[in-house]
């Protein structure tokens, strides 16, 4: 099928799949409360073997089910070439409920979007991605490679049994090539990938200090948990924004020619992102002096998530909190260690006098970058630009976190996220949503990407045959 065709294939068919995502996205499927897990994987499972597809449920490892889906190429595609899709079926928490417009797990479309909590993260994706295979299915030639995919249930609680699974099954999800879960249009409307992902030490602070809330009376005599917990917090981080923790940086990769050249020459309108936050300060990187692009890809953060203590109701309660806690997550960035990130933290803590403060981490991940040259990183970028009309950007890894390193360690194999958000989605806040036209561009993307995948592979293996000569 040419462009024209696709498009006009995946016109017909919207209907019919907008259905289908709005079944989807009514499952509440959060794995930070264990809802809906067993109706979800039943759900992801229908709809794969709808289309023909080959499905395992992997449960035997703990943790929420992992499904396996296989299409086999078609009588005229490659079946030596195989794509790997990887989704993640769980959504994050709808709260604040009293900020959404509409009811998180009831679908609704409004001025050419479609709202609901997981619609762009991430089942708009997968969706998009199961019609590509069957608008293929359904053409002349058939679907041109196999297809995997591994959907799992825990991405929004950091994938802690997922390395497991990709251990013991790494036969049965082995790929020439992966695309990721997510990607969607900036705020100039440009389509944007990443070859990559940051990772994570998610920590909770917990500083304890009595049995019971207090009268804040005798505060004049009993120290703050809360107070003591801020001012552990405060020789972690300076008001520059320095990370103070004695081997926090030990380990990082620095970054190739290559790599820094590409993130210089991504967009950033400053402008644009403090109208899409409200921001009320300036930038951070503008008194350190740092292109915000390169701390987007290349540097660490530290950063409070939240702080629980005492009364934060409405009115006065006078209280003096017997217990403090903080959640701080700390984006990580290639040659990190989250563990070793722990364990500086809690060396740091008793090194300045706070050996009462326990730590424990979360979510622990490692960042991983794939090869930015390899033609399957162009073939992803090529076909987007005849999509989308114009120059995609691809940054080396995203901001963001995920189990990529568990993938391309245990599957060795080339990965590019990429999918059908816009800039204002809003994933993981109130009124998440994706635009009717993205989603369609979406699915044309996949089904020319696919249509041309094993051609690109092909040139991958005799550029190194040829350079192995």
């Amino acid at each position: 099928m040419d462009q024209g065709q696709v498009i006009k294939r995946v016109q017909e068919h919207l209907p019919q799949t907008l259905e289908t995502l709005k079944e989807y996205v009514r499952l509440p499927t959060v794995s930070a409360q264990h809802s809906a897990i067993p109706e979800t994987v039943a759900f992801v499972v229908a709809m794969m073997e709808k289309l023909g597809g080959v499905t395992r449920v992997l449960d035997d490892l703990g943790g929420n089910p992992v499904i396996y889906g296989f299409f086999p190429a078609g009588s005229k595609g490659d079946p030596g070439k195989t794509l790997l899709f990887y989704n993640h079926y769980d959504v994050q928490p709808p709260e604040p409920f009293d900020e959404w417009e509409t009811p998180p797990f009831e679908p609704a479309v409004k001025d050419g979007k479609l709202f609901a909590r997981g619609v762009a993260d991430n089942k708009g994706d997968l969706v998009a991605r199961l019609t590509a295979i069957q608008l293929l299915q359904e053409s002349e030639d058939g679907l041109p490679c196999n297809v995997k995919f591994m959907v799992e249930g825990e991405e929004e609680i950091g994938s802690p049994n997922l390395e497991p699974y990709l251990r013991k099954y790494q036969e049965l999800f082995s790929a020439d090539a992966c695309i990721w879960e997510f990607g969607s249009k900036d705020e100039a409307e440009r389509i944007s990938m990443v070859a990559g992902i940051k990772g994570m030490a998610y920590l909770e602070l917990t500083c304890e200090g009595a049995e019971i809330d207090m009268h804040s009376s005798i505060g004049a005599y009993v120290d703050n948990a809360a107070w003591r917990l801020v001012q552990a917090l405060a020789t972690m981080k300076n008001k520059e924004n320095e990370i103070l923790v004695e081997g926090f940086y030990d380990g990082i990769l620095e970054p190739s020619e290559r790599e820094r050249q590409v993130v210089r020459n991504l967009p950033f309108d400053t402008e644009a992102i403090s109208r899409l936050y409200g921001l009320k300060r300036p930038l951070i990187t503008e008194a350190l002096g740092v292109d915000p692009r390169e701390a987007m890809v290349f540097h660490p953060t530290m950063t409070i998530c939240g702080i629980e203590s005492g009364y934060t109701g409405e009115g006065a309660k006078t209280v003096l909190p017997k217990r403090a806690k903080a959640k701080v997550d700390c984006r990580l960035v290639p040659g990190q260690d989250p563990e070793h990130i722990l364990a500086c933290v809690k060396s740091h803590l008793l090194k300045h006098g706070f050996d009462d403060i326990s730590v424990k981490m979360w979510n622990g991940q490692k960042a991983y970058r794939s090869d930015y040259d390899h033609p399957f990183v162009s073939h992803v970028m090529e076909t987007a630009r005849h999509v989308y009309g114009h120059e995609p950007i691809v940054a080396p890894n995203s901001a963001g976190t995920g189990p990529m390193y568990a993938f391309g360690e245990a599957l060795r194999l080339p990965i590019v996220s990429t999918g059908v958000g816009w800039s204002g989605s809003k994933v993981h806040a109130p009124n998440e949503s994706i635009r009717l036209q993205d989603f369609e561009q979406g699915i044309v993307h996949m089904v020319l990407m696919l249509s041309g995948f094993a051609q690109a592979m092909d040139a991958h293996l005799h550029r190194s045959q040829s350079g192995n000569g």
